[in-house]
């Protein structure tokens, strides 16, 4: 779809919850973005070859189970390696600040905590991504 912004929304790891997700998922759609969840328990796998098939200029990924220092790495790591580092990566969820400065230096574009307004998510994407 020419002219919209492609964004893969995704829940890794063994995390259950994706009320959050879904919400970002919506109103990201209602900005008029192009919106793929992937659904729960992704693998970086799984999400990194939904962003490549998609041809995403983002991916947001939702995760409270603090595995984020272990599971987004990977996920950047893979898009390295895929010829996808022009991909846009955004983080959602409880990540303490300490870990907000270096998923940074890993590649990750921003973090946004619980209580962030969707209208910053959109904003940041559409200051981002060219369309």
């Amino acid at each position: 779809m020419a002219g919209k912004i492609r964004v893969v929304v995704a829940k890794p790891g063994l995390d259950g919850h994706d009320r959050g997700a879904k919400i970002i998922a919506r109103a990201l759609r209602d900005a008029g973005m192009e919106v793929i969840y992937t659904g729960l328990h992704q693998t970086p796998e799984q999400i990194v070859e939904t962003v490549i098939q998609e041809d995403a200029d983002a991916v947001g990924i939702s995760i409270l189970s603090g595995a984020h220092m272990t599971l987004v790495p990977r996920i950047v790591e893979l898009l390295r390696e895929q010829g996808a580092d022009d991909v846009v990566v955004l983080v959602g969820g409880t990540i303490p600040t300490d870990d907000v400065t270096a998923l940074k230096e890993q590649g990750v574009a921003e973090v946004f905590t619980p209580g962030a307004p969707t209208s910053d998510i959109v904003e940041y994407l559409q200051s981002r991504v060219p369309v």
